[in-house]
């Protein structure tokens, strides 16, 4: 669907094996921006190349136009179709130094971030053409410009962008949503992360990779409830943290995704970590007065 007078927004669902016996239904937006040649923000999983070509070919563009491709971070929803895309149009691909190493070699990020299912999500490594760091300014022609922001926490090299014309903010996976299943490195940094996106003034479009486009002050209010939800679930591990201990770390995970209402069955080690990062910071009950 088109978002503005160049973006355009495309979902694609798959699933999360959660474990043996279960999968998580998902989605993931990636966006394309529109002017002479075409940049696409994230990939999607593996296999998405087709949906990605054939939304690009339905709105009168030619794939090949596609001539840069940024990825706001590692993960596999968001590289999973990268190394197919850059084989078939030979695009320049730009990320974050802090994510370089997973994307260029995925079987170390799948090493040091197992996850059921992750080869059948990511279509392989790929070389990263283009280090990005915060403030740069990417010049897509004359008068389209993207300010990359370094927003940390959900994983060291996250990236937000900002499109200067549109005033269109993509977030990535920056912002968590209410209720949805914890998924950060630390969360004191992604709070921090957030909080500064919450201070970027005039955003009109807030585009992120888990959640339906915001706009105006919707786009400050979705801001706002993933910093709420991220102090709520603070509050319940800090709650519950005598109860941690590596031995009783599964069925601990589990008891606090319940009393978030989360189910259970979501619990896996990386949601695990997740929670673990908050008793770092036991001692701060309100870390929005730390941010």
């Amino acid at each position: 669907m088109q978002i503005t007078e160049h973006i355009h927004a495309l979902k694609i669902p798959f699933q999360v094996q959660i474990n043996p016996s279960a999968a998580l239904d998902r989605f993931v937006y990636v966006y394309l921006i529109y002017g002479e040649k075409i940049c696409l923000i994230d990939t999607g999983v593996a296999g998405s190349k087709e949906t990605i070509f054939e939304y690009i070919k339905k709105t009168g563009r030619d794939p090949r136009e596609l001539s840069l491709m940024i990825l706001t971070h590692s993960h596999p929803d968001h590289i999973g179709a990268a190394r197919a895309i850059k084989d078939a149009v030979g695009c320049t691909t730009a990320a974050h130094a802090g994510e370089i190493p997973w994307i260029e070699d995925i079987e170390l990020q799948y090493r040091e971030r197992t996850i059921p299912g992750f080869h059948s999500l990511v279509g392989g490594s790929l070389e990263v053409d283009q280090v990005l760091q915060d403030g740069d300014i990417m010049t897509l022609e004359d008068d389209l410009q993207l300010q990359v922001i370094h927003t940390p926490g959900h994983s060291s090299g996250s990236i937000s962008l900002m499109l200067l014309p549109d005033r269109a903010l993509f977030s990535g996976d920056v912002i968590p949503l209410p209720g949805d299943v914890p998924m950060y490195d630390d969360v004191l940094t992604s709070m921090v992360s957030i909080n500064k996106l919450k201070n970027i003034e005039g955003i009109k479009v807030l585009l992120a990779a888990w959640d339906e486009p915001r706009k105006n002050q919707a786009a400050y209010d979705s801001i706002e409830a993933g910093l709420q939800y991220l102090q709520r679930i603070h509050e319940v591990v800090i709650n519950n943290a005598s109860a941690y201990s590596s031995a009783s770390e599964p069925r601990w995970c589990r008891s606090i995704l319940e009393e978030l209402g989360i189910p259970p069955a979501a619990a896996n080690p990386l949601v695990g970590r997740s929670l673990i990062s908050h008793l770092e910071y036991r001692g701060i009950n309100n870390l929005l007065k730390d941010i």
